[in-house]
């Protein structure tokens, strides 16, 4: 499922930005990537994109929660 819009943040470290354009890409970044083990904004992230996947939620809501997730972590977001 593809974003409308990539999210582009510094998943590999300070200044090393990674651009996510799809579901799958973030799911693979919070399961691999993320710097954090839990989090409120993280499980709700992944619940979203389970929900996403099924069709009951849009792939916006999914980018969106992958966003708060990334605030969460405190992992620099380019805008």
């Amino acid at each position: 499922m593809e974003w409308n819009k990539g999210v582009t943040l510094a998943l590999d470290g300070p200044g090393q930005y990674r651009t996510i354009t799809t579901l799958q890409e973030a799911s693979w970044a919070l399961i691999e990537d993320w710097p954090l083990e839990d989090g409120e904004a993280l499980d709700k992230a992944l619940i979203v994109f389970e929900a996403a996947m099924k069709g009951k939620k849009t792939a916006e809501a999914a980018r969106l929660a992958f966003i708060a997730a990334a605030i969460e972590a405190g992992i620099d977001i380019k805008s």
